[in-house]
C-alpha cells in the first residue's frame, strides 16, 4: 500500500494548492462541489492546520482518492448514505479485513465533519458507523522470553557495528515502549551520552519523554563509540546502498522477527509485541496506570486498560488496596 500512496501523493498532492482556490470559489458562487476539488482543501486543511503527521496525510489521502475513484469524483452533494453502505459491501468483497475497511471509513467520517464544519452540505459524518471489532488479546512477551532475546544479537551476529545496532533496537524498543516509527526519527542530536531522559515527538506530533533503562544506555553509549560517521539518524542502516539512512519500518520489524526466531520464541513477535512488553512489564510492577498512559504517549487512558486484564495480578493489587 506504501507504493500506492506515494503515488497518489505525488500526483494528488503537488495540484492541491492549484485547485484549492477554485473549490472555495466554487462554494462562494453557490455552484455544487466535486468530490476531488473538497478532498484538495481537506488534504490541505490537514497540512496546514491541523499539523498531522507524514503519515496520517499520506494515509487519509490514499483512502479519501480511492472513494472518490469509486464514486466517480460526484458532487458532495449527491452523495448519500445508501452509497457509502454500497462502497463498505464492495469494500469486503476484495476480502479486505473490518479493521481495514473501518480505515477506509473513518477517513469518510473524518473528511465529511470537516466539510459540515465549513458549511458545505453533505450527509452526516454521525450516520455513517464504524464496524464493531474484537479486542484482540494483548500480545506480549514473558521475562524469560525477553532476557533471551536481548542476548541474541551477541550470540549470533559477528560484526561489532551490526551487533551493537541490533542491540540498541531490541533495549530501545523493550526498555522504553517506543513506536517503532519513533525509533526511525530519532535522530543522533536528540540524544546526550548518559542522559537517561529524552524527548521525542511522537504519535499526533505530541511531545513526551521517554526513559532508558541502563542497560540500553550501555548499549546506545557503545553503539555510537562503533559509529565512525556524522550521519543525522540514531539508527542507520549499514547496507552498501543505504548506509547510513534511517532504516525502514519493514527492516526493523526483520531483524526484530529475526532474532525472536533464534531465541526460540514461537510467537510472533513484531517491534510492537516488544512495547506490550514494556507496558505489561511496568504494570506487573506496579506502576500506575497513568504514568504508564504517559509514558507510551497514549492519547486516551482506555488504550493504555488493555494492560491491566494481561495478569490478574494486577487487578487483585488494585482489589486489595480496599482491605
Amino acid at each position: 500500500m506504501l507504493n500506492d500512496v506515494n503515488i497518489y501523493q505525488k500526483n494528488k498532492q503537488d495540484g492541491a494548492k492549484k485547485r484549492a482556490s477554485s473549490f472555495w470559489t466554487t462554494k462562494k458562487n453557490q455552484k455544487k462541489s466535486l468530490m476531488s476539488d473538497a478532498a484538495d482543501m481537506y488534504i490541505d486543511y490537514l497540512i496546514n492546520t491541523k499539523n498531522s503527521s507524514p503519515k496520517t496525510i499520506e494515509n487519509y489521502q490514499f483512502w479519501i482518492w480511492k472513494a472518490i475513484e469509486y464514486f466517480n469524483d460526484p458532487y458532495i452533494e449527491d452523495i448519500k448514505l445508501i452509497d457509502i453502505l454500497q462502497y463498505r459491501k464492495d469494500l469486503a468483497k476484495r476480502e479486505l479485513s473490518k479493521k481495514t475497511i473501518n480505515y477506509y471509513i473513518i477517513a469518510l467520517r473524518s473528511f465529511f465533519k470537516f466539510l459540515l464544519k465549513h458549511d458545505i452540505d453533505c450527509i452526516s459524518p454521525e450516520k455513517i458507523e464504524i464496524a464493531k471489532i474484537p479486542r484482540t488479546p494483548v500480545n506480549f512477551l514473558t521475562e524469560d522470553e525477553i532476557s533471551v532475546l536481548l542476548t541474541m544479537p551477541q550470540r549470533h551476529t559477528n560484526d561489532p557495528l551490526l551487533r551493537a545496532r541490533d542491540e540498541v533496537i531490541l533495549h530501545i524498543l523493550y526498555g522504553s515502549g517506543l513506536r517503532v516509527s519513533e525509533l526511525i526519527w530519532l535522530k543522533r542530536d536528540q540524544y546526550i551520552i548518559w542522559e537517561k531522559q529524552f524527548s521525542i515527538v511522537g504519535k499526533w506530533w505530541k511531545l513526551r519523554s521517554v526513559f532508558f533503562r541502563k542497560e540500553a544506555l550501555e548499549k546506545l553509549n557503545k553503539y555510537l563509540v562503533w559509529r565512525e560517521d556524522d550521519y543525522d539518524p540514531l539508527i542507520i542502516s549499514l547496507s552498501k546502498n543505504s548506509y547510513g539512512h534511517s532504516l525502514s519500518r519493514n527492516t526493523i520489524e526483520a531483524i526484530v522477527k529475526k532474532y525472536a526466531n533464534l531465541a526460540g520464541i514461537e510467537k510472533k513477535v513484531t517491534p510492537h509485541t516488544l512495547r506490550h512488553t514494556y507496558a505489561t512489564m511496568l504494570l506487573k510492577n506496579w506502576a500506575d496506570i497513568r504514568s504508564v498512559q504517559a509514558l507510551l504517549g497514549h492519547s486516551s487512558i482506555v488504550t493504555t486498560q488493555i494492560y491491566t486484564h494481561v495478569d490478574d495480578k494486577f487487578l487483585k493489587h488494585v482489589h486489595d488496596l480496599l482491605d
